[in-house]
């Protein structure tokens, strides 16, 4: 499962393919039209999913981690709606990352990683990598 071209940037919804970078920003190309643009590093700020973990009791674990146990678990313990209750979210983020650490990991931070399974998902990108590694 690679997301090493996988980027959020902030002010845009989704997530999109780096293309290229530029010295003062990236290409970046919609994952559903295909349709490329620039963004400025000035107004946006750019999160490669690569680089993004979850803070544990003791370390951290990698997006990548946390996609695949979530594809694991997907038959017996479903994704919830990232719009369902807050305590309906958080067991079930359990679940996945039993050691994640509660005081630093927020409602908000487990909608993201769960939106953000639901794009990739989706549109079929975290089963393409698998084959890879």
């Amino acid at each position: 499962m690679s997301l090493k071209d996988v980027v959020s940037v902030s002010g845009l919804p989704g997530l999109y393919k780096l293309v290229t970078p530029r010295s003062n920003g990236l290409i970046i190309q919609d994952y559903d039209t295909d349709k490329r643009r620039f963004v400025s590093v000035r107004k946006h700020h750019i999160t490669p999913l690569e680089s993004v973990s979850i803070y544990t009791v003791t370390d951290s674990v990698e997006m990548k981690v946390i996609f695949r146990r979530m594809i694991e678990q997907l038959e017996d313990n479903p994704v919830p709606n990232p719009k369902a209750p807050e305590t309906e979210i958080m067991e079930y983020f359990e679940d996945i990352v039993p050691d994640y650490d509660k005081t630093r990991v927020y409602p908000k931070d487990v909608r993201k990683v769960i939106k953000w399974f639901g794009f990739l998902y989706e549109r079929k990108l975290l089963l393409a990598g698998d084959e890879e590694e």
